[in-house]
């Protein structure tokens, strides 16, 4: 499953995959030119919710951004 987000003038994707008993969560940026660069962002939780929660609240504390 994938999620986007747009934050500071950028395109980001967090997907999220089954990992263990829980999920993983990565952060993609989405380039102009159609490629996507890997953050490096990971996140791991129980849920799906939690993780994707995670690695958005990290991308937003990297680009210094309000977590919400």
């Amino acid at each position: 499953m994938a999620r986007e987000l747009q934050l500071d003038g950028h395109r980001y994707w967090i997907l999220s995959e089954p990992r263990g008993n829980g999920w993983l969560a990565r952060v993609l940026e989405l380039c102009s030119d159609g490629t996507n660069d890997e953050i490096g962002i990971e996140a791991s939780a129980e849920t799906r919710g939690a993780a994707d929660a995670a690695a958005e609240r990290k991308l937003r504390r990297l680009l210094q951004l309000p977590v919400n």
